[in-house]
């Protein structure tokens, strides 16, 4: 969830490296997990995925990429990267905080809001593609639509996962998946990003039954 981090560019100055991170403090990985995608797979995803968004817009034109914080926002930095790759175009990227979007605020701790960096040309009439690590009951999503909507009104939105792991709460689903991984309701799914943790990219499953 939202942590302290730097602020993501809004791309108006032609670069959209993912802003360098300090590793997050206490999100070790569970040893005794096992890994499921290492990061020449996730590198592959990501490409697939970058690709997928350019064949359904029919181009790079009107695309707005948001990444949910907090590892969302790298992810997306990543995506429009690997667009310019393959259209040669600069796509806007930023950032949408979700904390006070949650339906989860009264039940956990306060959790550290971090700044929204929507770029300069806005959403109204854009088609916004908003990205995120992992989906889950759906929920994190429904509060990203909810910021979205003070935001603009955009002409589409669509949504790239790098993990989908099922057990949806709600009627959301991805328009693009990096990888469908069923899970248990007692299994985690962690993800570590290097730009975000600190270490090589990897999506591990940890807990459940054993």
């Amino acid at each position: 969830m939202p942590r302290p981090d730097s602020a993501a560019t809004d791309g108006s100055d032609g670069s959209h490296s993912a802003p360098v991170r300090q590793p997050l403090p206490g999100q070790p990985l569970d040893p005794t997990g096992r890994d499921v995608l290492a990061a020449s797979d996730i590198a592959r995803a990501l490409r697939r995925i970058a690709h997928e968004i350019v064949e359904h817009n029919k181009g790079a034109e009107d695309l707005v990429v948001l990444g949910i914080p907090s590892r969302g926002v790298e992810l997306a930095h990543r995506l429009v990267d690997l667009i310019a790759e393959v259209e040669g175009a600069t796509v806007p990227v930023g950032a949408l905080d979700i904390t006070f979007f949650r339906d989860d605020l009264r039940s956990q701790p306060t959790r550290a809001p971090m700044p929204s960096s929507i770029p300069a040309g806005g959403i109204d009439g854009k088609v916004v593609v908003l990205v995120d690590d992992v989906l889950y009951s759906g929920r994190t999503i429904r509060a990203a639509l909810d910021a979205l909507t003070d935001l603009g009104r955009p002409r589409a939105v669509r949504l790239a996962v790098l993990v989908d792991r099922g057990h949806r709460e709600l009627p959301i689903r991805a328009d693009h998946v990096g990888k469908n991984l069923p899970t248990a309701h007692t299994e985690k799914v962690q993800v570590r990003l290097t730009g975000s943790d600190g270490i090589p990219d990897v999506v591990r499953i940890a807990g459940g039954d054993r």
